[in-house]
């Protein structure tokens, strides 16, 4: 992505940050927004360090001059704007629907919405201008199948997923691709926090038996926005080890022996 300007929004840790990193290792200048400017400046630093590009923008997605003057700095620094991933999210701790307040659902629906319908608006604006580009949107697993207790959360993601498919149409002959990448559980900040237990639970409910990395998101974030994801737009891509495929438990059938837990022996279950 050499010569190219990438925009990070919800970059200040996690996926955000790990995708950030990731873009000016490809060879992008970055511009990176959002509300806590001291990490902000943490991770550009660490991009500095690395030989990168990067600029922190002190931004609240949700807010539209914030958001505007974060695709601003960019143009202004750059002159340009060919990528941008709006991964900035929010929302309550889970809670049954009805106990979620209405200002804790509004938050969900102002970052996650209102946020990436403002992103993707100045971001379209500034890519027309530049020839075109590519943005991604930060989704998840739970915006294609719900999840209990997170009534905001899932709202806002399948939010997400519609905005992302109509700002794909509207622009398809326009040079501007819009994807959504959709993850399951990644091992960000908040799943470490959480604990070995947490941890273990949540690989146990991946086919694949493991919880993701926030580089595998931003490999396929990058894959997206590059010049070999030409002809992909409008795509809700999962990054879930198979989760959104069906369900696989820790049971299988196999032929001849009928349904026993995956790992124990033929002898084992005859009780030899």
């Amino acid at each position: 992505m050499s010569g190219k300007v990438a925009l990070v929004a919800g970059a200040s840790k996690g996926i955000g940050a790990v995708t950030a990193q990731a873009f000016a290792a490809a060879g992008a200048a970055v511009v990176i927004g959002a509300r806590n400017l001291d990490a902000l400046e943490a991770v550009a630093g660490e991009i500095k360090a690395a030989g990168g590009e990067a600029l922190a923008v002190r931004t609240d997605v949700s807010d539209e001059t914030s958001t505007r003057a974060l695709v601003d700095r960019a143009i202004d620094t750059y002159g340009r704007l060919d990528a941008a991933f709006n991964n900035a999210t929010d929302g309550p701790l889970p809670t049954p629907l009805a106990d979620i307040s209405v200002a804790e659902f509004d938050q969900g629906i102002a970052t996650n919405v209102r946020g990436t319908f403002l992103g993707m608006k100045f971001q379209i604006e500034a890519m027309l201008r530049s020839g075109g580009g590519s943005i991604v949107n930060m989704a998840s697993i739970a915006g294609l199948s719900a999840t209990t207790n997170l009534a905001a959360y899932v709202a806002g993601k399948s939010g997400i997923i519609g905005l992302t498919k109509v700002g794909a149409l509207d622009y398809a002959d326009r040079g501007i691709r819009v994807n959504v990448v959709a993850p399951g559980p990644i091992l960000t900040e908040g799943l470490a926090a959480a604990g070995p237990e947490i941890q273990r639970l949540a690989a146990g409910s991946v086919p694949m038996r493991r919880v993701g990395a926030a580089s595998e998101v931003a490999d396929v974030v990058l894959w997206l926005c590059s010049p070999a994801a030409s002809y992909v737009t409008g795509a809700v891509i999962p990054i879930d080890g198979g989760q959104s495929a069906g369900n696989k438990p820790p049971q299988m059938f196999r032929k001849g022996e009928g349904m026993r837990p995956a790992g124990s022996s033929p002898t084992e279950e005859r009780g030899a």
